[in-house]
């Protein structure tokens, strides 16, 4: 398994983790709405990693452009920690973590690995 693939499962794993973590605020959130934006959002995000994740394991070609796509979502998370903190240098580790990610997803041994149909 290429070190792309283990770092992005790593990524994928946290995320997931962070995102079930933070899942309490949005049902309490639903007592007072059913339907609310920031638990669409987070619904969809959780079933998009589970679903990117089920892919990269199954070593589906499909998986790496839906890996890719879940890297991308670090990059809104730099600016808006520069914003919240009012300095750009905790901003930039997510940022370099997306970045990193894309690359090593974009490599020749992620899409040898990521071959089956």
């Amino acid at each position: 398994m290429p070190i792309a693939i283990v770092a992005f499962l790593t990524y994928a794993l946290l995320l997931l983790a962070g995102l079930g973590l933070t899942l309490g605020r949005i049902v309490e959130q639903a007592t007072n709405a059913p339907i609310t934006l920031q638990g669409v959002v987070w619904m969809a995000l959780i079933a998009a990693c589970i679903f990117t994740i089920t892919l990269v394991i199954q070593r589906k070609g499909a998986g790496r452009g839906f890996a890719i796509g879940l890297s991308t979502v670090l990059f809104p998370a730099g600016p808006l920690i520069a914003l919240t903190l009012g300095n750009w240098l905790p901003g930039l580790p997510p940022i370099l973590i997306a970045m990193l990610l894309i690359r090593g997803l974009r490599g020749d041994s992620a899409r040898e690995w990521l071959n089956e149909i």
